[in-house]
């Protein structure tokens, strides 16, 4: 499996040609590079106007791996092929680098670059992405990995060191500027920044057991920038807004924020939210991307990014939740004070429900990631999190009143799905006896790494060591616990039973919470289709649908009919047995049309793949019924006029992996209210397509970065 590494990019504040004179300080080796024994030029080139200079070399490197080790592949050193192609009229310098020894065994694979920063000329921009490849290597596959993952991160932030360490010494020698390449001075420039020729480079003595396995080694992760300049990610930035990052935790954010660019219509979630699916995941690309995609397809469906713009708070709440935001704690996060305790629970569900108890709480969220940007800016560090208290005092079984936990259970759930790392730190204040009933109910749905954070103070223990002192300020201590701040937040109460709904309204909305989304649920199943059909009345209306692919891959088709398809008949399926299958859906395209005759196809069957994120218009030619079909997508698909036999359909409502889920929405233009050009609506969709990259790489791409940084 290869293994890929892909680095923010670091930025010198010096112009481009004084970094290239630093640079070239590091060969033929570098004392501050203890591994990189020593380098040998093998061919150097040069264009006619002397603006642009070819280096190839060769370079000897000694990995830090066992001697046992050593001794089994044979070899004391690795050898490199670097090859630098030196611009000076476009000021870049882009380096490739591969492994000479076990290469038959090990690739690897780095390149590099050196460039004018795009927004300021006078600075200097460093990317480096680099791959590895293990095929075989001694039954040593797994060490050589670690020994490179080990070695690399060890080093990769020495580039940026070392390259500064060369730009002092300069400085102390008197050189604080070199005058850009000109095609009349150029030779001036090449005096500078001339490497040793051929002639005066020492030779690398040979190693007869290396050089004669002609093997490849382990190499590293590799990172990779995103396209624009305004989409990369400066290592400073990384450090002042994310926090202090590993090399390959840095990897990791790039890559899965540089395919959601590549791939993800809309809006694209800010680095930090980005980081804690990745958290929450330790890191595993794959897993937090499908968590992230599955995260914002939630987002999408119920419009939680407008939510804070959007939601008016029911007078009740804001008389009866005793919850509120309240100064910061020790550390700078976000300080938000529950009452619990004095919260009438079954009150609020009675009268209000779960959809506005969960909107509510995820009002509070969201304004809770504001002030977590805010205090980032305030504090001049990475605030990523907050801190909630909770007050347990008058806590009774009236709290645990079965909806009232139910409506808690769900709500936990949710925020555990789509807001991971967000809480820093939970201090419960007050517990009373009945607290481990409550604690045993909704435990089991809350992360273990969430569980972590929880510190629960029984009675007055808040008070002593170790209590509230250690992590609030004691001047921002609510007057409710002894404190001094007064705190702005109500005190609850018992909410009036005039205000609680009927039976029937709770009923109705047990289970949907958030229904006014504009999105729809689908499952497709193999041989059996989704089909919605739309009524047109008038040529040149337009269709526009918008669809994610949230499991399964499936195959979309529109098709036109001037007949109105008949709804299937009730018992179609109940001669066979299937009458309780209530999870086929009923196909709109009669069995027994003919594709060309009865129907036709209207646009190109689409393929979309598991994570997609799909937006397309269609402009309606003729009147007539068009049918938007959604089918299960395998190599064996076959024309979409046939419809399922039974027996298909019993197996595949039998398998799991037969199983497709699309999120959907279609909206009808009329010809006469559409405005704007109809060439402008082109089908398009947006990817969240599988990232089958590793996280992990070997001891060779470190290697490699310490010779071409």
């Amino acid at each position: 499996m290869v293994q890929e590494y892909q680095s923010p990019v670091r930025v010198f504040k010096h112009p481009f040609e004084l970094i290239m004179a630093a640079y070239v300080r590091r060969f033929p080796n570098c004392p501050l590079i203890p591994v990189f024994v020593d380098s040998e030029i093998i061919s150097q080139s040069q264009s006619e106007d002397g603006s642009k200079l070819i280096t190839e070399r060769r370079c000897m490197i000694d990995i830090d791996a066992p001697r046992l080790l050593k001794r089994i592949a044979g070899v004391d050193y690795l050898y490199f092929i670097q090859k630098n192609t030196l611009n000076r009229r476009d000021r870049t310098l882009h380096i490739e680098v591969h492994n000479d020894t076990f290469s038959s065994r090990v690739i690897v694979r780095e390149c590099c670059s050196y460039t004018a920063h795009p927004e300021n000329e006078d600075w200097t921009c460093f990317e480096q992405t680099a791959t590895l490849d293990i095929k075989s290597f001694f039954g040593f596959e797994t060490m050589a990995e670690k020994i490179a993952m080990k070695q690399y991160a060890s080093s990769i932030k020495k580039g940026k060191e070392i390259i500064e360490y060369h730009l002092r010494e300069l400085e102390e020698g008197g050189v604080t500027y070199i005058p850009r390449w000109t095609p009349a001075d150029s030779s001036t420039v090449t005096a500078r920044l001339q490497l040793p020729p051929p002639s005066t480079a020492r030779a690398i003595p040979g190693n007869s057991a290396k050089d004669g396995l002609r093997n490849k080694e382990p190499a590293c992760p590799t990172e990779l920038v995103a396209g624009s300049p305004d989409d990369k990610l400066d290592a400073d930035y990384i450090r002042r807004y994310l926090g202090d990052l590993t090399p390959l935790q840095e990897s990791c954010l790039i890559r899965l924020r540089q395919w959601l660019q590549e791939t993800h219509k809309g809006k694209i979630p800010k680095d930090q939210h980005v980081l804690r699916f990745l958290r929450a995941r330790d890191f595993n690309i794959d897993k937090a991307r499908e968590f992230l995609c599955q995260s914002l397809t939630w987002r999408k469906q119920h419009q939680v990014d407008f939510l804070l713009d959007t939601w008016e708070r029911p007078q009740l709440l804001q008389d009866y939740y005793t919850g509120g935001w309240h100064h910061h704690d020790r550390d700078g996060r976000p300080l938000y004070i529950l009452r619990l305790g004095q919260m009438d629970t079954k009150g609020l569900v009675r009268a209000l429900g779960e959809e506005a108890l969960l909107r509510q709480v995820l009002s509070i969220i969201e304004e809770g990631l504001r002030r977590c940007e805010e205090n980032t800016r305030v504090f001049g560090r990475p605030i990523s999190c907050w801190t909630c208290l909770v007050d347990l005092e008058a806590l009774n079984m009236r709290h645990l009143w079965r909806p009232g936990v139910k409506a808690l259970l769900r709500i936990i759930e949710v925020v555990e799905a789509n807001y991971p790392e967000t809480l820093g730190r939970l201090l419960i204040l007050r517990a009373p006896r009945v607290f481990p009933v409550l604690w045993t109910l909704v435990s089991p749905l809350i992360d273990e790494n969430t569980r972590k954070k929880f510190l629960v103070y029984a009675g007055n223990d808040y008070k002593g060591p170790g209590g509230l002192v250690d992590y609030m300020d004691r001047e921002i201590i609510p007057d409710f616990l002894r404190g001094d701040c007064m705190c702005d937040i109500p005190e609850g109460g018992m909410v009036p039973k005039s205000l609680y709904r009927t039976a029937e309204q709770l009923e109705s909305e047990e289970n949907c919470l958030l229904t006014d989304s504009i999105y729809k649920s689908a499952s497709i199943f193999k041989g059996a289709p989704y089909e919605m059909l739309i009524e047109i009345t008038e040529a040149s209306s337009v269709i526009t649908w918008d669809f994610d692919v949230s499991k399964g891959d499936v195959l979309f088709n529109i098709y036109h009919s001037k007949r109105a398809p008949q709804p299937p008949k009730k018992d179609s399926l109940g001669a066979h047995g299937l009458t309780s299958l209530g999870a086929v859906n009923a196909q709109l395209i009669d069995r027994s049309w003919v594709l060309g005759q009865d129907y036709s196809m209207v646009e190109k069957a689409l393929t979309c793949r598991e994570g997609e994120s799909i937006q397309g218009s269609h402009i309606t030619r003729w009147p007539g019924f068009y049918i938007l079909q959604w089918r299960f997508h395998s190599s064996a698909a076959c024309a979409a006029s046939s419809l399922p036999r039974v027996d298909d359909v019993l197996a595949s409502l039998q398998v799991s992996s037969h199983k497709c889920k699309i999120m959907y929405y279609t909206e009808v233009l009329a010809s006469h209210d559409f405005r704007g050009s109809m060439t402008s609506l082109e089908s398009c969709h947006s990817g969240f397509s599988q990232l089958s990259v590793a996280t992990t790489s070997s001891s060779q791409s470190h290697a490699s970065s310490t010779i071409s940084r």
